[in-house]
């Protein structure tokens, strides 16, 4: 996928970390949430939050600028930081970006997908990737429900992949590299 500059990011990059991915507008009843979502972006990042802003002018065309002007919008009315993808389409199945497909496929995520419904849909994914939660529109970033459920997944630690000279029978543990004298 593009980031809003044009970049090719992997959303594999972002691994590791708890995702609130949310699909966005500039002209839309929801925008002030952008400030919301900024908060809890400042208030959390530290602990490994990432938030993914998908613009998308699927809903009445609320948002039809450009990545230039997208951004500019963000920065000026709501010094957002957080991450800003590219415009995507989340509505039509058919022609929706490959992420949205697959947020809406209640096939592949029978507790949270189905239609998204309208901008500033929010999806909570945990560390390892996985879905745990959907906010529809009205619910705010700030609101007591994301809350909870983000705080809870923060609280939740990723064991790191051990590399692969670790996973070598008799080789030494991450402690015993890190004790012994260089060049040893």
């Amino acid at each position: 996928m593009r980031d809003i500059d044009g970049n090719m990011v992997e959303l594999k990059e972002f691994q590791g970390n708890v995702i609130l991915m949310v699909n966005t507008a500039s002209k839309c009843g929801y925008t002030p949430q952008y400030a919301e979502l900024q908060q809890i972006y400042e208030k959390y990042k530290d602990q490994g939050f990432v938030i993914l802003a998908f613009p998308s002018n699927d809903y009445n065309e609320q948002e039809p600028g450009d990545a230039a002007e997208i951004k500019k919008f963000c920065a000026d009315n709501y010094k957002v930081a957080f991450k800003l993808f590219d415009k995507v389409q989340v509505k039509d199945p058919n022609n929706a970006c490959e992420l949205y497909k697959h947020l809406a496929d209640k096939k592949k995520n029978t507790h949270f997908g189905g239609e998204i419904k309208w901008n500033f849909t929010k999806f909570l994914i945990d560390r390892k990737g996985e879905i745990r939660a959907r906010f529809e529109p009205a619910v705010k970033p700030t609101d007591k429900k994301v809350i909870a459920r983000l705080e809870s997944l923060l609280k939740v630690k990723v064991p790191k992949k051990k590399t692969d000279d670790e996973t070598k029978p008799g080789a030494p543990k991450r402690e015993e590299k890190e004790k012994r004298p260089p060049n040893a």
